[in-house]
């Protein structure tokens, strides 16, 4: 036998058992070693250190992958107006408002941002099913399943406000356009 494990409970601060539990071994056989005494908090800090590693790995790429997504989204949106400002120059020069041009931006940008939530969310949901059969990932989380409903949610929900943040500061830097300096310029 290579060795023995046992544990104690202490109604007190574990840590200040461990001279007790040594003079108890001590009278017991006074030959056995007694060492890597551990609490439980630290055994299972220990058990757990790869798997919270690994959680907060995942946590950090995925903060990384919606920070892209949103940099990325920002950057086509910015673009389509800028490419879109003689448009907007002539619609401003023939009495459209502020507020008009800040609506058609607006509904233009969040119907895209809607249709592609809707095949996100829906390709999402095949993928997991397909993953969950192909690798058996039911268990991953406790309390979480794959297909949870709150997490894709939550998902579709930021991504529709990064979206309408995304258009609005384009679209408002559109309504401040001269429209002669729009037409001017092409």
């Amino acid at each position: 036998m290579s060795g023995v494990t046992f544990e104690v409970r202490t109604a007190g601060d574990p840590n200040a058992a461990v001279a007790a539990i040594r003079q108890a071994v001590r009278e017991v056989d006074g030959a056995l070693p007694l060492n890597n005494i551990k609490t439980q908090v630290e055994q299972a800090d220990e058990t757990l250190r790869m798997e919270r590693l690994f959680a907060k790995l995942m946590s950090l790429f995925g903060l990384l992958a919606q920070q892209l997504a949103s940099i990325g989204l920002y950057g086509v949106m910015a673009y389509s107006v800028s490419q879109r400002m003689n448009e907007i120059g002539i619609r401003m020069a023939l009495g459209a408002g502020q507020r008009d041009v800040l609506k058609m931006i607006l509904r233009q940008g969040m119907a895209l941002t809607l249709i592609g939530v809707v095949l996100g969310l829906a390709g999402a949901y095949v993928l997991t099913k397909y993953l969950e059969s192909w690798m058996n990932l039911t268990r991953m989380l406790y309390g979480v399943k794959i297909s949870d409903p709150l997490t894709y949610g939550v998902i579709a929900v930021l991504l529709t406000v990064v979206a309408l943040v995304a258009c609005y500061l384009p679209a408002r830097r559109a309504t401040k356009v001269d429209p002669m300096v729009a037409l001017r310029y092409e």
